[in-house]
């Protein structure tokens, strides 16, 4: 059975229910962020990160209706203009504990993007590891248009595009396309409809079940990880993952199957999403 609130449902699907689908549930408004929803997402990926490896291999991170996310809630910001200061502070560190919550979640975080992913929702993508979006799909961040600016995001999103490219979108608030979404490293796959949306999603879901549960966890850790190492505190940390990995039973059975010429054990018989 899916866990479900009336913001937010989780799936499952896939060999032994080892895939997660996080959907937003709030269409009627294009799954904007309220202090609620926030608060659910946070929760429900840190739950999810306390599953094992073969529990848990993807989560999918999708929205419901016509949009991904369109950002913040504009009851829930309407709220927030009459907190004070501190008021303000807490509100944004929730938004930030949620987006790290999903950051540093150990499954690999695949999102569904489709309709539009503006403001809070461009956290969203730059937070996922693998983002598909269909080709309809419009991006922004928008926050300056409405006399604020993407403060919370923006450790996450320039991680993930870079300086260069904040520096150009961040002030103006422009909205823009997949096509410049995956050219700035927000977006990976770009398709065409939602037929061709589903399919790619399955294909990412199927790598990420190809690969070693725990093998596909380092991979995603390692990459934040040595975000920011002087180059000999990256050499031996990275020399010592690889070590301990190596010796892994999870690595001794690739390698077996690999010169077997035959599946390993946790490659699912068949395709599945």
């Amino acid at each position: 059975m899916p866990l479900v609130s009336d913001r937010l449902r989780i799936d499952r699907s896939g060999p032994a229910d080892c895939v997660a689908w996080v959907t937003l549930t709030r269409p009627d408004v294009h799954n904007a962020f309220d202090g609620t929803l926030i608060a659910e997402l946070r929760a429900a990926f840190n739950g999810l990160s306390r599953e094992g490896p073969t529990s848990l291999r993807v989560i999918v991170l999708a929205g419901e209706g016509p949009s991904f996310c369109a950002g913040a809630d504009i009851n829930w910001m309407r709220a927030a203009m009459s907190l004070d200061r501190e008021g303000n502070e807490q509100d944004a560190m929730a938004l930030a504990d949620m987006l790290e919550a999903i950051d540093t979640c150990q499954a690999p975080v695949v999102a569904r993007v489709h309709g539009a992913a503006l403001g809070g929702g461009m956290g969203l993508c730059a937070v996922a590891d693998v983002v598909i979006a269909e080709s309809g799909t419009r991006f922004g961040f928008t926050e300056t248009r409405l006399g604020i600016l993407p403060a919370v995001i923006a450790p996450f999103v320039i991680a993930k595009i870079g300086e260069s490219h904040a520096r150009a979108l961040f002030p103006g608030g422009r909205r823009f396309d997949a096509v410049r979404a995956q050219r700035i490293g927000l977006v990976h796959e770009v398709v065409e409809g939602e037929d061709a949306l589903d399919a790619a999603v399955r294909v990412a879901i199927g790598d990420l079940l190809a690969a070693g549960p725990s093998a596909a966890r380092a991979a995603k850790s390692i990459v934040r990880e040595v975000r920011g190492l002087p180059h000999g505190s990256s050499k031996w940390h990275t020399a010592r993952v690889i070590a301990a990995q190596r010796v892994s039973d999870e690595a001794q059975e690739g390698f077996r199957a690999f010169t077997e010429k035959r599946r390993p054990a946790w490659h699912p018989e068949d395709d599945t999403d």
